[in-house]
């Protein structure tokens, strides 16, 4: 079983929610050290002081906030911890909205929420209340030296909290929408909405698999082996799309070829 990362509460109207706080998530990577490629010694860093030029260890390290004027603000651990903010052991129920309404680009991380202790009866209700309604509960809370919105929501048995980021570090998009002059025809769109039908289903996202880092842990397979690795042909480059339809409807069948091979390999 992993380990909470954080305990507190919810406040939901009078009634207090205990609960335990684990990652919902884990990204799956190659790690790679940095070496020296000549003899394979790694190369390591020092935290040295530009000032008095000692080696710091890391538990001495402290936080500093330069102001305008240049002067420097130190923060300690424990000026974190005295921060007069009541949602560092607290989650805020701040709203009811339905999940639709908080656009995606807003969510930051997913946790798990766990009851803790008396605090699964009123978990239990929390959850079926938002099943029950449809709604999802936006909240306040601090994690990890900041404070965060975040939707809580009903998934099977558990509550999962989302991360959500703040309105002002959302960055404005307008810059990468096409200019406004630039159109396409009935037909074009009738053919693109043929190929998304021709791409439609369920999604089932244990069908899809990290190309990249198989094809990293083969590399250093092969290097760790002696053995070259086998080389993939060539993609020939497309040549520029000049009839949209025509290539749209090339697509169209290449889409329901690839369908019907993988229901056929599954039919095996």
């Amino acid at each position: 079983m992993p380990r909470s990362i954080w305990k507190g509460a919810i406040s939901f109207g009078l009634v207090t929610i205990p609960i335990k706080l684990y990652s919902a998530t884990e990204e799956k990577d190659i790690s790679f050290r940095q070496v020296h490629p000549t003899d394979g010694g790694r190369i390591k860093y020092k935290r040295v002081c530009e000032k008095c030029g000692k080696e710091i260890p890391y538990a001495e390290i402290a936080k500093g906030y330069e102001l305008p004027d240049g002067r420097l603000v130190i923060l300690t651990s424990e000026d974190f911890d005295d921060l007069p903010l009541s949602t560092t052991k607290a989650v805020e129920v701040v709203q009811f909205v339905a999940e639709e309404e908080v656009d995606p680009t807003y969510f930051a991380k997913t946790y798990f929420l766990q009851a803790d202790g008396p605090g699964i009866k009123p978990y239990v209700l929390l959850r079926d209340a938002l099943t029950k309604t449809g709604k999802s509960a936006v909240v306040k809370v601090a994690l990890r030296s900041r404070e965060s919105l975040a939707l809580i929501r009903s998934k099977d048995d558990v509550l999962l909290m989302h991360t959500m980021l703040w309105p002002d570090e959302l960055r404005d998009g307008s810059f990468a929408a096409p200019p406004s002059e630039v159109t396409v025809s009935d037909a074009e769109v009738t053919m693109a909405q043929s190929f998304i039908d021709a791409l439609s289903g369920d999604f089932e996202p244990e069908e899809y698999h990290d190309s990249y880092r198989e094809a990293l842990e083969a590399l250093v397979q092969s290097k760790a082996e002696g053995v070259p690795l086998e080389a993939e042909p060539e993609v020939q480059e497309q040549a520029e799309v000049v009839d949209l339809v025509a290539a749209l409807r090339a697509s169209v069948e290449a889409a329901k070829k690839r369908r019907e091979a993988a229901a056929e390999s599954k039919a095996v």
